[in-house]
This record gives C-alpha cells, structure tokens and sequence, in this order.
C-alpha cells in the first residue's frame, strides 16, 4: 500500500473523504452526512479507523436507529454500508463490518400508486401465468375496476379494435380502451374460445359447487376467476400490492403525463372531480421532476 494510504487513517477522516466524492449529488451528501456525522460522533471521529469492528457498528446504530421507522432504518443502513465498502475498497478495513447490519423489511404503502418500474417487473415475470399477465395489463392499461374486468366474457372483448364493453356500477354499458400489452397476451389467453367469461379458474368446479351457467366456459368447463383469488395472486407475485391500486396506478401515471381532467374522467369512468381527485395524486418524483423542470436558475447556466 502506497504512502499516504500507509498511515493511521481516522475514522473521522475516512468520513471526510466519503463525502467528498466528486459524484455525490448535493442531496446525497446532505443525507450522507447525517448518518455518518452522528457515526463519527459517537464512536469517536480521531479513532484508528481499524477499530471499528463488527460489534461497534452494529451496537451505533441499534441504539441511535433500533427505534426508527423500517424506510429511515434500511436509509442509514444503506449509508452505513456504503461507507464500510468505500472503505473497504481503498484498503483500509480489511472486513465487512457492516455485515452483521441487516436491513428492514418496508410494508407496502396500500394508499399509492404503484411506481411504473415496478410494475414492468411484475409483467416480466416468467414464472408467472398467461392470465394473470393478461388481467394485470388489462387493468392498468384500461384503468377499470377489477370487477368489472373479471365480468368480462370473450363476446366483450374487440380485440381488433382493442376495447371490450362492461357493464358500469350504475348499469351503463360502457367501453374500455386496452393497449398493446393486453391485445399480445389476450388471444393467447382465449385461444380460439367464442363464449363464456374470459378470465377463468384453472380446474373445473366441484358438481356440488357448480356456478351459475352464465360464469361457466361451454368450452373447457371452467368457471369464472373469482376476485379473491385474483387478489390473492397479485398480492403474492407483487410483494403485496392490491388489484385495485393498478386501476389507482393508471390514473396517477396518466396525471403525471400532463392528462387533461376531461379526459382523465373519460378514461377512469369516474361521474365527479372530487372522486377522481383521490386518484389523481402525483407522486414525490413527479413532483420533483417538475420543480427541476421549470428551475429557471438552472437553466440560466
């Protein structure tokens, strides 16, 4: 190891020399900063660097962070952990000691809309079903109600003009407007049926437990995918987000993209603002994009 590396580095110097890397964003740094600041205070910032050992990082921060909500834990955990790699990678701490620092496990927030990323994750799944793929992209690309998407039969859907008609919770014959997603995956779902409900079970109901004809396939026999079963499967290959937050989702998404309210209640099938409102909610992201999109300062540069 070459001079300046050779020598007694503390751990407040190490904490220095994080922080200033030319790559870390202003905001980055700030957050850094009070992590490995409250770090440094209480282990002692002109302690060897090579006495932080596994026990003494893990001690800090339970009794600083054991208390905190899962996101501001698994926040300085992160920290914490990047700064033993940054460390690690110049050669000076020779173990991983942070390795003993586990992360939390973040319930999913039911109120928001699902991030798009996430979303294409899900659909990318090869371990998962044609028809669940098929319903998961139909409600999102329609933004419709669960139950009525599971109510469809195959004399609903036009997939050469990919919209299918639902009856709406007020009776009304209404359509929904589907995508490409949905008009790959639809066919093969169907596959040359011409009646009886779309979505299906995967075996053919008990004789005593026989369903109305009207939710039984005349071709395979199958009875209609209930909405707690559907429910069920999305939550699990999900992480457990629900079959409605993707009718939530769409909307958001579609008020990010600058959508019209006009339209966004053609799309939704919402009858009052003040209902789609609850829907509408950009996300802090998309608040964030554009505040730094109309930063006048900044583009003066």
């Amino acid at each position: 190891m070459a001079g300046s590396e050779q020598t007694v580095r503390t751990v407040g110097a190490a904490v220095d020399a994080f922080l200033a890397r030319p790559d870390l964003a202003v905001s980055s740094r700030r957050s850094y900063s009070q992590t490995l600041n409250r770090l440094a205070s209480d282990f002692g910032a002109a302690r060897a660097l090579a006495t932080l050992d596994a026990d003494a990082l893990d001690g800090m921060v339970q009794d600083v962070w054991g208390g905190c909500a899962p996101a501001t834990w698994n926040r300085h955990v992160a920290t914490a952990r990047s700064f033993v790699a940054f460390c690690r990678r110049r050669g000076w701490l020779a173990a991983d000691v942070a390795v003993g620092v586990d992360r939390r496990r973040e319930p999913a927030d039911r109120t928001r809309a699902i991030p798009y990323p996430q979303l294409e994750r899900v659909w990318r799944r090869t371990d998962v079903a044609v028809r669940e793929k098929a319903l998961w992209r139909l409600l999102y690309e329609t933004a419709a109600r669960a139950s009525e998407v599971l109510s469809l039969d195959v004399g609903d859907v036009d997939l050469e003009n990919r919209r299918a008609v639902v009856r709406s919770k007020g009776g009304d014959l209404e359509l929904l407007h589907f995508q490409t997603g949905s008009a790959r995956l639809l066919p093969r779902l169907i596959a040359g049926r011409t009646s009886g409900p779309v979505f299906l079970t995967d075996r053919r109901p008990a004789p005593g437990r026989a369903p109305a004809t009207v939710d039984i396939c005349p071709t395979t026999g199958h009875a209609r995918l209930s909405y707690r079963r559907a429910e069920e499967l999305f939550r699990a290959a999900s992480g457990g987000w629900t079959l409605h937050q993707l009718r939530h989702s769409a909307i958001t998404h579609l008020a990010e993209d600058n959508v019209g309210l006009a339209l966004l209640m053609a799309k939704s099938r919402h009858t009052s603002l003040r209902s789609l409102q609850r829907y509408a909610r950009p996300s802090a992201d998309a608040v964030a994009a554009l505040t730094a999109a109309h930063d006048r300062d900044c583009r003066r540069r």
